[in-house]
């Protein structure tokens, strides 16, 4: 165990409000973690609307800043990993191929990761936070405990995706859809906008996993977006339309391809695992909402420096690495995510970035996971 340190009463403070949200989540029937990219913690956060115009084209590290990651050779690094083993396990182990430097990862679900950096104080040995949303990487940025990151790293990704500040950095996005049943209805009969489910017509064909991180992430930035009294009115006009509630989004999916329900409130990947393994005919497909819609929030995993980083340029090699060609790659084939450097493309059967307006939610504004808590229990969303 490492030793804590509540030097700050606001740190202590905040770290209360993360544990708090994660006692909350496990009394309202903690969700069924999700294989690979997503755990019941997740925390969200969404994207800022306008590219930067200042941004690099190139989507990986030059040869010469590979060539300096390279000779890092027998340096350590601890990594804080809100991301799953499964998910980011691999490439860990190609970066220790390819650099020689030796990584330690204390793997868990992204709240408690953040609590334990905010705990330990200027005793954490952790040199980066690995977080599966970006709330909780504003969480920690808020209360200093980020360091700014190299303009380096930063230009390789659209301004919409990183902090204003330059202390974290995206490295994939998941988009928040409505996945439909192709045989029960036309993607043109979808309203357009996440706000219109609330129209009786949808009574009864509605289905949702509220204990699910994603979908809690959802709701803090649509409390953002619409402010409270609006973010509780939707919640109401969807209990009231009687959804199904289902313990994570893959069941959800699987609940809509079965004609249980019509259309369902997920991210984006879960459809594309599906059609690896049932094919063309699964009769599902995803909506992706337009026009900066609410329900179109690109969710990001990012990483950041810790403040107490010893190993800083080790730190950075793994921050370049990730924002590489190749790891990018990675992201887009096998888990379906959206890379998030530019000049890496997503799967073909997804919209790109470029095509998808999204939000203009500042994404460090998603780490009130306690004041989400509080209205979807005070709604009766949650028990």
């Amino acid at each position: 165990m490492y030793r804590s340190n509540r030097r700050r009463v606001a740190a202590a403070f905040l770290l209360l409000v993360v544990l708090m949200s994660m006692v909350a989540c496990q009394g309202a029937t903690a969700p069924t973690p999700e294989p690979t990219t997503e755990t019941a913690a997740e925390a969200s956060p969404e994207v800022s609307p306008e590219a930067s115009t200042e941004a690099s084209p190139e989507a990986s590290a030059s040869p010469e800043a590979t060539e300096e990651a390279l000779n890092l050779e027998g340096s350590e690094l601890v990594i804080y990993s809100g991301r799953n083993e499964e998910l980011i396990g691999a490439l860990i182990e190609e970066f220790e191929a390819e650099s020689g430097i030796d990584v330690a990862v204390r793997y868990g679900d992204t709240a408690e990761m953040a609590a334990t950096i905010l705990e330990e104080g200027e005793n954490s040995p952790a040199d980066l936070f690995f977080a599966q949303d970006a709330g909780a990487l504003g969480a920690l940025a808020q209360e200093d405990r980020l360091q700014a990151l190299p303009e380096e790293a930063l230009s390789l990704v659209d301004a919409r995706f990183h902090d204003p500040e330059g202390r974290w950095v995206g490295v994939s996005g998941r988009a928040r859809v409505v996945v439909y049943n192709t045989e029960m209805m036309e993607e043109s009969e979808l309203p357009e906008s996440i706000l219109d489910f609330t129209d009786p017509q949808w009574k009864g064909q509605i289905g949702w996993a509220p204990t699910n991180g994603s979908f809690q992430a959802f709701v803090t930035a649509l409390r953002i977006s619409e402010g409270e009294d609006g973010a509780r009115a939707w919640l109401e006009g969807i209990l009231a339309n009687e959804p199904k509630v289902y313990n994570n989004n893959i069941a959800v999916l699987e609940a809509v391809a079965a004609g249980e329900i019509q259309v369902g409130f997920i991210n984006h990947y879960y459809l594309f695992r599906k059609l690896a393994e049932q094919g063309e005919s699964f009769p599902a497909r995803n909506h992706f909402f337009a026009n900066g819609d609410i329900g179109g929030l690109i969710n990001v995993a990012g990483i950041g420096m810790v403040d107490t980083a010893t190993h800083q340029d080790a730190a950075q090699a793994f921050i370049t690495f990730l924002l590489s060609a190749e790891a990018q790659e990675y992201f887009s084939a096998e888990t379906k995510e959206y890379p998030l450097a530019m000049g890496v493309s997503a799967d073909d059967m997804l919209p790109t970035l470029e095509e998808l307006e999204t939000p203009d939610i500042d994404l460090n504004a998603l780490n009130d996971l306690a004041g989400t808590l509080d209205l979807l229990q005070d709604t009766g969303v949650l028990e």
